[in-house]
């Protein structure tokens, strides 16, 4: 027997109307153990019409109250953190402790929006004109809707729901139907924590939840995070539906190593960056530049460490876990067989991994690959798996016009220890988050995150000061109290004085 993960509205779960299901697997078994309710329109339609009937009481709610029940998530969820951390290593597949990682990033965005009263204070000018003062304040946008990627099925939603809520949106959150277990969990949480009904809600499904999300009317902006084929989607669907859109698409990050860097540092951060979680992070180095004379070497140390990787069931002593689903690990196998096609250098081969776990799994150990070029499908494409590619160019500038030319602008590194070197990367790269010496350079939650290129749709990032302003609309009031000396008829445009 398998449990059915349903809707969540007004602080309870909702089945919905429609019978259609999708099935929740554990990746590091292959085994089904749920089934996802996937909402038609009716459903939908109930999901979004909850988060607009909380939004007049929870823009109203004072900003004392709205901390306080913030602060109270806070603390529940750092004290069962470990909890939510179980639930997406059982649908997701990533080792437990680098979920727990992925909930103490998400934890931080919670921290940064309990300071909200500071964040969202206007400004006053006293006597702008004769008697006339003048002030401006941001308000909440209404209903909001964030539609969440099975990759951080945890953190991405809390990148962008602490701020909105704290703001005074309601939220409405679809997550991915590959994992959508911790969607309900943080739902309960924040009943638990006080939070109104109706303000915060999930909508499970499939296009049809994303659809009626990105054409309700009740909906004023959607957040994405996704492949840059659906943001592309998710972004001109909903502007043209007249909602403010952040949509942030795929990514293939590069890091170059120049000839003076620390090698063994290069080669640590390399194997990091590139096989964590199985490479399904969109901030994860899939193309490593190895400039000058170090190709060898460098290529030497990251086979060396890499064949060290335990891949494994997540819950088990290992360090990299399966990937999502059978048909995805198939996917980034299909790559692996183009790039030796290719005639590129397969040094180390991910498909022939023995994994510390069950045999209906979905494995794929570490893959690098050597001699890369530009043309290939291993280079071009997002993976989306653990697949390193090493391209080697002789210069820093043929490095830097690699990545320049790349349509993507996610992330990048550099690896150096000349100062001048990473001062001019960081100047003249065309890429939105830059690691020096940081193979994963994921801003804080009071910077924001978001890449350049095709890699965002929408002009403004994730969290951080941006996402306060996402989430709320400037007003500029000019107010003047009874004065008999400034009336009479006068047809003009008003002049100040």
């Amino acid at each position: 027997m398998t449990s059915t993960i349903s809707h969540w509205i007004n602080n309870k779960g909702y089945p919905g109307t429609s019978s259609a299901t999708a099935p929740v697997t554990n990746p590091a078994t292959g085994k089904v153990t749920g089934e996802v309710a996937l909402a038609n329109v009716e459903d939908a339609r109930a999901v979004i019409d909850a988060a607009a009937a909380a939004f007049p009481a929870w823009r109203d709610t004072s900003l004392a109250k709205r901390v306080q029940i913030l602060f109270a998530f806070r603390e529940l969820l750092n004290a069962r953190k470990g909890e939510l951390a179980e639930i997406v290593t059982s649908e997701h597949g990533k080792v437990v402790s680098d979920a727990l990682g992925e909930v103490s990033r998400g934890l931080e965005v919670v921290e940064f929006a309990c300071g909200i009263p500071h964040l969202l204070k206007g400004g006053f000018t006293e006597n702008a004109s004769s008697k006339v003062d003048v002030f401006s304040i941001r308000q909440p946008l209404g209903p909001i809707g964030i539609i969440s990627p099975f990759n951080f099925p945890a953190m991405v939603p809390m990148w962008f729901f602490p701020v909105a809520i704290a703001a005074g949106n309601t939220v409405v959150l679809k997550p991915s139907e590959k994992d959508p277990s911790a969607a309900i969990w943080m739902a309960e949480l924040w009943a638990e924590a006080g939070l109104p009904a109706g303000v915060f809600n999930v909508l499970q499904g499939d296009k049809v939840a994303v659809d009626e999300l990105l054409e309700n009317k009740s909906v004023k902006s959607i957040s994405f995070v996704g492949s840059t084929p659906i943001a592309q989607y998710v972004y001109s669907t909903g502007t043209a539906n007249g909602k403010r859109v952040q949509a942030l698409g795929g990514a293939k990050n590069h890091a170059i190593v120049l000839p003076d860097a620390d090698l063994d540092l290069a080669a640590d951060a390399m194997v990091n960056a590139g096989f964590g979680s199985a490479g399904e992070r969109c901030m994860a180095i899939s193309a490593c530049v190895a400039v000058g004379d170090i190709a060898d070497e460098l290529v030497a140390k990251i086979a060396e460490r890499a064949k060290t990787i335990v891949t494994g069931d997540g819950t088990r002593n290992s360090d990299m876990g399966p990937l999502v689903t059978q048909a995805h690990r198939d996917k980034v196998a299909s790559y692996v067989d183009a790039g030796e096609a290719d005639n590129a250098t397969l040094v180390l081969d991910g498909r022939t991994v023995s994994p510390d776990g069950e045999d209906g799994g979905f494995w794929l150990g570490p893959t690098l690959i050597d001699n890369v070029t530009t043309d290939m499908s291993v280079y071009t494409d997002e993976i989306f798996g653990p697949v390193l590619a090493v391209l080697r160019v002789d210069t820093y500038d043929e490095a830097l016009e690699l990545i320049n030319a790349n349509p993507y602008g996610n992330g990048t590194a550099i690896f150096t220890n000349d100062g001048g070197a990473a001062r001019r990367f960081q100047n003249e790269v065309e890429v939105g988050m830059i690691g020096i010496n940081v193979p994963i350079p994921v801003p804080m939650a009071y910077y924001s995150f978001g890449g350049w290129k095709n890699s965002l749709f929408g002009d403004t990032h994730a969290h951080g000061m941006e996402g306060v302003h996402f989430f709320t609309r400037g007003k500029a009031v000019t107010s003047r109290w009874l004065d008999p000396s400034h009336g009479g008829l006068n047809l003009g445009f008003p002049q100040n004085a």
